[in-house]
């Protein structure tokens, strides 16, 4: 869906950092939420995108399969889409219990000439908390929301896409146990290859409060995440994937400062009666880094409709 710039509205973020007072709900509720990379189908054969997108009456209609899944792939892609992303984190907290985070993270590119798009993203987390005792608890509520904006060539050139711009994290805790309430802000950018069936590359940022307090349950932070990825499709629609989220809390020091997660999985891209694209997409991983509380691996599933 190609949207003006005149007509488009506030869009969607790159990857949360979050502040939390504790340190395995800081660790949890940062990279969880960082932006989903999950990719898409691969080259679909001619018969397959055919059937499908001669039936469909969407702005997706002229663009195949193939076309749809590496957009998906790429994080500034040119392609309105709306994922839902749940992660769920195992062996987490003093209490080794089960978080659940479901982000969900619109994607709108805005098209301000015909050479230079703005990749808006937003990620809003709704958090499902274990037991944190002796630490306070609230067993649900949201994290803060993070916004970014992405000025992007239109076409990549020489199979290289690249995008710069701010990161915004706003306040939208509502308890002080899932981040900060301070505003914060900073630089992200990502860097994409397309080759053939690969698109591969990074997305990093870094996240600073504006203010804050310090010490023992401070409102201050200073987050790095980077998320490599690499995703090979398929026919039919399937393809592998891996996208570790590696974040660094540069607040702490030592190895509980870092969460890296190895892992991968794989998704399809289908078309629901025909017409509506949808990739469904399943992929685990294991921190072989982590902060103390920090959760020891991550079921990640993810949903995301295309317009």
């Amino acid at each position: 869906m190609r949207i003006p710039l005149y007509a488009a509205a506030a869009g969607v973020a790159g990857a949360m950092c979050v502040a939390a007072p504790h340190a395995w709900a800081q660790r949890a509720t940062s990279s969880p939420t960082a932006l989903s990379l999950a990719p898409a189908a691969p080259a679909a054969s001619p018969s397959d995108d055919a059937a499908t997108d001669d039936s469909a009456t969407d702005d997706t209609a002229s663009e195949s399969n193939t076309d749809l899944a590496k957009k998906l792939q790429n994080p500034i892609g040119d392609l309105y889409s709306f994922p839902f992303q749940s992660n769920t984190n195992f062996h987490y907290g003093p209490n080794s219990g089960t978080q659940e985070i479901l982000n969900i993270q619109p994607v709108i590119p805005i098209h301000v000439n015909p050479d230079w798009n703005v990749i808006a993203r937003t990620i809003l987390p709704l958090v499902w908390q274990p037991s944190l005792q002796p630490a306070q608890t609230v067993p649900f509520g949201t994290a803060p929301t993070v916004f970014s904006a992405f000025l992007s060539p239109a076409k990549p050139v020489n199979g290289v896409l690249w995008g710069v711009g701010p990161i915004i994290q706003l306040p939208t805790i509502t308890s002080k146990t899932l981040g900060s309430n301070v505003w914060g802000g900073g630089p992200t950018g990502a860097i994409v290859f397309l080759k053939g069936p690969i698109v591969a590359g990074a997305l990093a940022n870094n996240v600073w409060s504006f203010g804050g307090t310090s010490g023992r349950g401070g409102t201050k932070y200073n987050n790095f995440l980077m998320q490599p990825f690499f995703n090979y499709n398929f026919g039919g629609g399937w393809y592998l994937t891996s996208a570790p989220i590696i974040t660094a809390n540069w607040r702490v020091s030592g190895n509980r400062a870092w969460t890296l997660p190895i892992g991968g999985g794989f998704g399809r891209v289908v078309r629901i009666g025909g017409k509506l694209p949808v990739n469904f997409s399943l992929s685990a991983y294991s921190n072989v880094l982590r902060p103390q509380y920090g959760p020891t691996w991550q079921l990640r599933t993810q949903v995301t409709l295309i317009f």
